[in-house]
């Protein structure tokens, strides 16, 4: 794949992806408007984290990790990469039915994991219904997922970055549907989940058939290609589960003051936007290209592609960031506060929003570097990064707590995030010429943040004059555009004098 077809990879995944976030926004904006930061809303948040936070073990984590290497390499080499597949997705089935039970059974006992400070009040009941209904979506998109990572190898990335559309269109067509039917709210969304995942499966499943890769459902049997899929997968699943734990830190924390999971979740849909776009994009289309070049010993080519994916992450999250971190309050208030989300929310989901908005370009930049690692197989050096992460985000979570309260949780995902990168660059240096940051890329990092501390100073001052505008119903959307259109003008220009990039090259990868 040259730089100009992984450009148009970046763009297609992006493209699709930036489309789910949209309609996320517009998701979280009717539940925010329905919800409000009550109880109901809590639990629902919760509720659904729940098959998210096993999602990160069976779908994009540690399974596809492992998988997508291993299923990349037998397709470049012939070696009958359709049977494996469908080994894959019949033992990962068995094991998701199995993970639905416990679950279904245990759930009581996993609400108290995630939120004990739920416990004594309505809000648990609640969180155990919901989350009942709700787990099962692991089970349809872990699959979706897996059948995603064989078309991503193949090349075709746009069925497979189009499917999370789905689950905010089916949302939305909940919310809508609830409202006018005047149905229970919390329990139209909860069961809004499981139809959605379905809705994945089938796009993905039928869009794989149309490329050749007919992965039909078959009993499941232990091979050794499977063997050596478990013990790469093992070590991975092991950092999946340090990061999993680093959320439960942050929930635990929140749990314990009033609105706070409703308010880290509407910030965490803030930065999920920039995040989901590039991060996501990135770490899809990079992880099989660096696995067929180091597959055919072609390093220049895989560090070529690493640093064009680098470069590509920080020209769209710095500026990001620094909007993040410069005009929260702007942001939330136009996007949230309306119905039951009050001005006092908009406040507490705006520090939030600011804190996660510095640890932006940390989380994109792992998507990154981890794809080294995965790519040959190396799922034990991340693993021990995870843990160190671990122990940075429980001290400042926990340890902060009693003194900024709820926004320890957000200061501990943060710092953790950094740390998390610092450890996969000082461990990426093993990998030698492959892992090296190239000249262009050298020379344009600092131009990058020059612009984008440029930029936050165009929009801190534009903000200040649009103030009054930005609090005025009817006027506050229209002055936002201007805003963010006034902090992309602005950096696109100083971006193109400074020469942090070239627009050139996003034409091309866009047209190619």
């Amino acid at each position: 794949m040259t730089p100009i077809r992984l450009m148009r990879g970046f763009f297609t995944v992006g493209g699709w992806t930036l489309m789910s976030r949209v309609l996320g926004f517009v998701r979280d904006v009717m539940i925010a408007a329905t919800l409000g930061a009550g109880p109901v809303a809590e639990a629902f948040v919760l509720a659904f984290s729940l098959p998210n936070l096993f999602r990160r073990f069976f779908a994009e984590g540690a399974f596809n990790m492992a998988f997508v290497p291993m299923f990349s390499k037998r397709l470049e080499r012939g070696e009958d990469p359709l049977g494996f597949a469908r080994d894959a997705f019949a033992m990962l089935a068995l094991v998701l039915l199995g993970l639905c039970a416990l679950a279904t059974i245990f759930m009581p006992w996993l609400v108290w994991a995630m939120a004990s400070g739920f416990a004594g009040d309505a809000r648990f009941d609640l969180t155990v219904i919901y989350g009942r209904i709700a787990f099962p979506y692991i089970f349809f998109i872990s699959l979706a997922a897996l059948l995603s990572g064989v078309l991503n190898a193949g090349g075709h990335f746009r069925a497979a970055a189009a499917a999370p559309v789905l689950l905010n269109m089916i949302f939305i067509a909940a919310l809508v549907m609830g409202v006018q039917a005047g149905w229970d709210m919390g329990l139209t969304l909860a069961w809004a989940v499981p139809i959605a995942g379905i809705a994945q499966l089938a796009l993905v499943w039928v869009a794989a058939k149309r490329a050749g890769f007919a992965v039909t459902p078959k009993l499941p049997r232990w091979t050794p290609e499977l063997k050596r899929l478990a013990i790469i997968a093992g070590p991975a699943a092991l950092a999946g589960g340090v990061v999993q734990v680093n959320l439960l830190i942050g929930r635990q924390v929140a749990s314990y003051f009033e609105g706070a999971n409703a308010w880290l979740y509407y910030a965490d849909r803030l930065y999920q936007l920039p995040l989901g776009v590039v991060g996501i994009a990135v770490g899809i289309v990079l992880l099989p290209e660096l696995s067929r070049r180091l597959g055919a010993g072609d390093t220049d080519g895989g560090r070529d592609a690493m640093n064009r994916a680098a470069e590509f992450a920080l020209v769209l999250t710095l500026p990001c960031a620094v909007a993040l971190a410069v005009i929260p309050a702007a942001l939330v208030a136009v996007l949230f506060e309306r119905g039951s989300f009050t001005a006092q929310d908009t406040a507490a989901t705006a520090i939030a929003t600011a804190i996660y908005g510095i640890g932006l370009p940390a989380f994109v930049l792992q998507k990154v570097l981890q794809p080294l690692f995965f790519a040959r197989e190396d799922t034990k050096s991340p693993f021990w990064y995870a843990v160190v992460a671990l122990v940075i985000n429980a001290a400042v979570a926990i340890g902060l707590a009693p003194v900024v309260g709820y926004t320890s949780a957000a200061f501990g995902a943060t710092l953790a995030g950094w740390g998390m990168l610092v450890c996969l660059w000082w461990g990426s240096r093993k990998f030698g010429e492959a892992a090296r940051f190239d000249q262009q890329l050298l020379t344009r990092i600092p131009r990058i943040v020059l612009a984008s501390l440029a930029m936050g100073a165009v929009l801190w001052i534009t903000g200040l004059i649009l103030g009054t505008a930005l609090g005025t119903p009817g006027l506050r959307y229209a002055a936002l555009l201007v805003l963010i259109l006034v902090g992309m003008a602005s950096y696109a220009l100083i971006g193109g004098l400074v020469g942090a990039f070239s627009l050139g090259d996003f034409r091309r990868g866009i047209r190619r």
